[in-house]
Formats: structure tokens, C-alpha cells, sequence
């Protein structure tokens, strides 16, 4: 009783005529519903308006979960990937309005997917679905998509992610380096709007996310080294060996 009179109380503020960051419903209904202290390790705290810090990624503000869910503009029925998806709490908030097993998450962290996983059990949202994929190349297998929500920050939308979304769908993500802008792409692949100032981390390519060993060799330097290793081989090796 008490997190649902926090929660009240979270959703009450970001609804208040003088913020307008949500809309009553169905955004504000979905984030009534969600316990959010459930994503984040924080008791009462995870209903102040402030993001954290969790297996290496950031849990963004209340606020700002709220804000892509509204550009989003999710309805039920809808067909909705999220990427980026973090600890979750994003995709448990459009889960409630659009069903579990219309939402795919995807994470290039291998730890925050299980994170993820275990989070949207024990909300009541076991049913969404959360794999690690990188992101650019969005989830081919489950397209097109109503809607794509992406949580990190590019200069442009991924090709992948246009193709992958439906005629009539609709984008949003913060497009931009230094300044982002929250882009709402329609149309085909369209920008046709630049919404509010954010603030995102970039959205990582295969290698780059934490908890892996850094690669300094490039793919070019990969051919030149397995080159001079067969040049150095002598004899009977290069009589059986296919070295190309």
C-alpha cells in the first residue's frame, strides 16, 4: 500500500498541468500500474523523479520514461519493439498499455537482459519478451512494428530500424551527438518532429558495451596477421593447408 501511495503520488506530479510531461491515460494508468520499486533497488527512492545507476546502465527518470511513452503514443494491440531496453521499466509501462506479448525488448548488455528479465517477472510482466541484440539491427524476426522506441542516442535512425517499421508506425529516438532532440519519425522513415532537449548515451554497436574484453584489432589487421603466419609456415604444412 505504501509504493501504490508513492507511485500515486509520482504520477500525480508528472500529470500536474504545470509539468504536462504525461497524459492521464493511458500513460499515466500504465505508470500507476507499474511497480517501479520492483526496477530499481531503491525502496521508496524509486518513485522520486531521478534517474540510477544499475549493471552499468542508466535507469532513466520517471519523467523521462514518461515523456518517450507519450511521444510514442503506444495503443493496445499494437506491435511495439523497444530498444535499448535496460532494467525494463519502459517496456513493463507500454506492456500494460499495448500486452506482454506484443512488446520485444532487445539489450546489447547480456547482464542487463537477465536483469531485465527477472524485473518484468516479478512486475507481473513475464510475458514480454527481452533478448540481447544489438540494437541497430533492431529484431528482423518480429517486423514490422506499430511502434519502435530506441532509449540511446544516434546522429541518424538505423536503416534496419526504418525498414523494420510499419507503413503507418511510428519512431521515436534522440537523434543528435553534443545536443539531442527527441525525434518522432512517421511517414516511411520521416522526421516529422523534433521534440524536447535530452539527454541519452549513444547507442552501442557489438563490442562496445560493458563487461566484455576491448578489441583493438581491426578486421583489416586480423587478415594481415593470419598473412604472415601462413608465410611463415614451411614444408609438408603447405602442401595440405587451404590458406585462403
Amino acid at each position: 500500500m505504501e509504493y501504490a501511495v508513492a507511485r500515486d503520488g509520482m504520477v500525480d506530479s508528472l500529470e500536474h498541468e504545470l509539468r504536462g510531461v504525461i497524459e492521464p491515460d493511458p500513460v499515466g494508468t500504465a505508470m500507476r500500474a507499474v511497480p517501479r520499486h520492483e526496477f530499481v533497488d531503491a525502496d521508496h527512492r524509486a518513485y522520486n523523479d531521478r534517474s540510477f545507476e544499475a549493471y552499468g546502465t542508466r535507469v532513466l527518470a520517471p519523467s523521462t520514461a514518461g515523456a518517450l511513452v507519450q511521444a510514442l503514443a503506444p495503443e493496445p494491440g499494437d506491435d511495439v519493439l523497444i530498444v535499448g531496453a535496460g532494467v525494463g521499466y519502459t517496456a513493463a509501462v507500454v506492456a500494460e498499455i499495448v500486452g506482454d506479448e506484443n512488446v520485444h525488448a532487445i539489450d546489447i548488455a547480456r547482464r542487463v537482459v537477465w536483469a531485465a528479465r527477472d524485473n518484468l517477472r516479478r512486475a507481473g510482466h513475464a510475458g514480454v519478451l527481452v533478448d540481447c541484440r544489438d540494437g541497430a539491427h533492431g529484431f528482423p524476426e518480429y517486423a514490422p512494428f506499430d511502434r519502435i522506441l530506441v532509449e540511446a542516442a544516434a546522429v541518424d535512425v538505423p536503416d534496419a530500424l526504418r525498414e523494420q517499421l510499419a507503413a503507418d508506425g511510428r519512431l521515436v529516438m534522440p537523434l543528435g551527438t553534443g545536443e539531442q532532440r527527441l525525434a518522432t519519425v512517421e511517414n516511411g522513415g520521416d522526421i516529422v518532429h523534433e521534440g524536447r532537449s535530452v539527454a541519452f548515451a549513444p547507442l552501442l554497436v557489438e563490442g562496445e558495451q560493458s563487461g566484455v574484453p576491448t578489441r583493438n584489432r581491426t578486421h583489416r589487421e586480423d587478415q594481415e596477421h593470419a598473412q604472415k603466419r601462413a608465410d611463415r609456415r614451411r614444408g609438408w604444412e603447405l602442401d595440405w593447408i587451404d590458406w585462403d
